[in-house]
């Protein structure tokens, strides 16, 4: 499967003109004959990439006090967590801030007050708080965050993820996405059997399909 992944992001790569910013590298997947009504039947992953992914993230984290300052320390974005319901009554600027930011962290007492507030909205994202105890540093639950791709399926049979970004080498690339390859249909009760079909391509670059071997 390796040079099959890695012919298909080569011809991705080929056949997408230069945009004026760091295209990422998606990976799509299709699935079939799993039921995904039944939740232990998801895809629901989170996956050190090995080459990394290529563009820098933006984490904020939900913190007062001296965790904040940690926060911000460490290349964090802060959010006063006395704003939080009023962000969540203002449903367009909260769609905003979630999609400003990869990751949210939070300090634990504030955890509830996130997923009253602002649930509906981080919540299908995929994009809940990660909950930080005092004694962790949050600097470094985002060093772990920066080579991190999320594979979530909910109850859809099309799921996609960024493997990586177009300043990648094609090696990198393909050792990301072979990765992401390995973890997700080792989840699957067929593995490559359950996959009905599997596309690469840069954010705004035409699909090219992975044979897929079952």
């Amino acid at each position: 499967m390796r040079e099959n992944i890695q012919s298909a992001i080569q011809q991705a790569i080929d056949g997408a003109p230069e945009r004026g910013f760091v295209e990422s590298v998606e990976m799509a997947f299709t699935i079939r004959d799993v039921d995904l009504k039944i939740p232990t039947n998801r895809i629901q992953e989170e996956i050190r990439l090995p080459s990394g992914r290529g563009k820098p993230i933006r984490i904020a984290m939900f913190a007062g006090g001296e965790m904040a300052t940690k926060a911000r320390a460490a290349g964090i974005d802060v959010i006063d967590p006395s704003t939080i319901e009023d962000l969540g009554g203002n449903r367009q600027k909260a769609r905003k801030t979630a999609g400003q930011y990869d990751f949210f962290l939070s300090e634990i007492p504030h955890m509830g007050t996130v997923g009253r507030h602002l649930g509906a909205v981080l919540g299908p994202r995929g994009k809940m708080p990660r909950p930080v105890p005092p004694t962790l540093e949050p600097g470094n639950i985002a060093t772990g965050l920066k080579d991190t791709a999320i594979v979530r399926s909910r109850d859809r049979v099309t799921f996609h993820t960024a493997v990586g970004s177009r300043e990648q080498g094609i090696d990198d690339l393909t050792s990301n996405a072979v990765a992401v390859w390995e973890r997700v249909t080792g989840k699957l009760e067929r593995g490559a059997g359950n996959i009905r079909s599997c596309y690469v391509k840069t954010s705004m670059g035409p699909s090219v399909k992975v044979e897929v071997i079952g």
